[in-house]
């Protein structure tokens, strides 16, 4: 296959000041635009990352490297990148079993996996996957990351061991309620409280943004004058009190054995990564009348992968609220999201050893209301009306990414996508019996008009079969219908083919199967309204000299002709 690079790596960045659009205007509204999403995205970026099973400062790192290199590959004039809810249980599942290093390598290889997505043009596939398996998914990250958040929302002790899995979490939880910490418990309520009514006062600060300056003030104040203390960032991470290292390169070891086991785990964080950068450029185009290249976008993502774990960052792709977010603040270019990635770089190196007394309740709630925000709960309701084969594949995957993994959730929802996709052309592929009231000479106009009625009479000892629609592998059962409406009587069988698109080597070789069964019958096959790609397909594997040239016809007049001279 050849791979046009210009073609399909084709950066907004570049080509806004190589086409000398931008200028002063639109860059005083990306800045003001990308100083607004850097404040909100602060605080996500430290709960993801302790979310994550990582320290907070590399979800920043994240936020920083991700974010900047994602605006500035990336396919799409609004996206902001950084990390999301959607890899919060993916990754802290590989960190638990491969350690910092095994996630370096799984994101390392996702992104491998997203360049080569792009460079093949797939980008426009990811658009066809079915709606309900993008629902069940995410509602399920969405419960999923709600159950991992308890812990800290109830105050339950620091060195409590939470188990991974959803129902065994619950278990936990019961079995601990009586040591819930009332005090944390409200700092975890108000928190919550002012993320869910902040946006009553204003929505150009996040609530969020709110809720953790508040939180930490009142944590730091009740420490100080009355005694009180809350759980915060600096009791989990008593490291993080001698300030932050600056992050550097650092060259993952690969071992076989290592890269095998996550092969699985990469692939699941690379199709967690298409689907929501793409969905979200998709909503950003909406909202602006613009267009992304989803091609670029897999590309830029990759690279942004592929880079930003070097400095210990995380998995990354596109966010829908911090995108939403730059639109609605006047954001016009990938310009609002290096800015964005510079003012999280300032407060990482000016203000992030005050992170340290941020209570931990604080930031459960923040993912409480993120969780609530991912669950979709309005349209996954909706979708229980849909059909029945919508609504099992809804709660298939809803249920295996809540109960039992995510990676598993992924793999059955792509191939529940091919399955499905494969059901739908097959319903509109139909093989029929037609008669002569059916016959209608129309596969060529200047053909036809050698007849003095648009019907055709079928001769005696002759069947007419249609196949409408593509001829391919789903089609294959559909061939019984032939066999079992045999007719004794039949010498001829005209097999019309005007309606079949293309057809496959599966297509092919049931078709020359059908031929053979025939032909030890004693009935000779013709194929009627050959197009010339189908032709093409035939000779391809020599089927049109086992049917015999002169038995295919490019129209259905010369082809009863034939099979008239040969009943007789």
């Amino acid at each position: 296959m050849n791979i046009n690079l210009k073609e399909v790596f084709q950066p907004k960045l570049f080509g806004l000041f190589k086409k000398g659009q931008y200028n002063k205007s639109m860059f005083t509204s990306d800045l003001i635009a990308g100083i607004i999403v850097g404040i909100i995205a602060l605080p996500l970026a430290i709960a993801f990352g302790i979310a994550s099973g990582v320290t907070p400062q590399q979800g920043l790192i994240t936020a920083i490297v991700a974010g900047f290199l994602i605006s500035f590959f990336g396919g799409s004039n609004f996206l902001i990148g950084g990390p999301t809810g959607a890899f919060i249980v993916i990754v802290a599942g590989i960190v638990s079993q491969y350690g910092m290093q095994g996630l370096i390598i799984a994101t390392i290889m996702a992104g491998v996996f997203l360049v080569a997505m792009g460079l093949c043009k797939m980008g426009a596939i990811f658009k066809f996957i079915p709606y309900p398996i993008v629902v069940g998914f995410t509602s399920g990250i969405a419960l999923t990351i709600f159950s991992t958040q308890m812990k800290d929302f109830f105050g339950l002790p620091l060195d409590l061991a939470v188990p991974a899995g959803f129902i065994p979490q619950w278990g936990c939880y019961f079995q601990n309620i009586g040591s819930i910490n009332w005090l944390e418990f409200a700092m975890s309520m108000g928190c919550l409280f002012i993320c869910i009514f902040w946006g009553r006062v204003t929505k150009k600060v996040p609530g969020s943004l709110i809720a953790l300056i508040l939180g930490t003030a009142v944590s730091v104040l009740l420490s100080k004058f009355a005694g009180i203390e809350f759980a915060t960032i600096g009791s989990k991470f008593p490291e993080l009190a001698n300030g932050l290292p600056m992050p550097k390169p650092v060259a993952p070891e690969f071992d076989f054995e290592t890269i095998k086991g996550l092969v699985s785990p990469a692939f699941t964080i690379a199709i967690l990564c298409a689907i929501e950068s793409l969905l979200a450029a998709m909503v950003a185009d909406g909202a602006t009348g613009k267009q992304h290249n989803s091609n670029t976008e897999l590309i830029g993502q990759g690279i942004a992968n592929i880079i930003t774990p070097m400095f210990g960052g995380i998995p990354a792709t596109g966010a829908l609220a911090r995108t939403m977010a730059s639109i609605n603040n006047g954001g016009k270019s990938p310009v609002t999201g290096l800015i964005h990635a510079v003012v999280l770089l300032l407060i990482y190196l000016f203000l992030m050893p005050y992170a340290v007394y941020i209570p931990l309740g604080c930031l459960a709630a923040i993912l409480v209301m993120v969780a609530y925000n991912m669950s979709e709960w309005k349209t996954f309701k909706y979708l229980l009306r849909g059909d029945k084969s919508d609504v099992a594949v809804l709660l298939l995957t809803f249920f295996l990414t809540v109960i039992v993994d995510l990676t598993v959730a992924i793999e059955v929802g792509v191939v529940l996508a091919i399955v499905l996709f494969v059901r739908r052309v097959m319903q509109t592929s139909t093989i029929s019996v037609l008669d002569g009231n059916q016959l209608a000479a129309t596969e060529d106009p200047e053909k036809a008009a050698m007849e003095n009625t648009d019907r055709l009479d079928i001769p005696a000892g002759v069947e007419v079969y249609e196949i409408d629609g593509p001829f391919f592998f789903g089609l294959a059962s559909r061939f019984e219908e032939f066999e079992n409406r045999k007719s004794g009587e039949t010498k001829v069988r005209i097999i019309r083919m005007r309606k079949v698109p293309f057809i496959d080597s599966t297509g092919v070789n049931n078709l020359r199967s059908l031929c053979e069964r025939t032909r030890k019958r004693g009935v000779t096959v013709i194929l009627s309204g050959v197009t010339d790609k189908v032709q093409a397909t035939l000779e391809k594997f020599g089927v049109d000299k086992e049917i015999g040239v002169e038995n295919i016809f490019p129209h259905i007049v010369p082809a009863l002709a034939k099979a008239k001279e040969l009943a007789e």
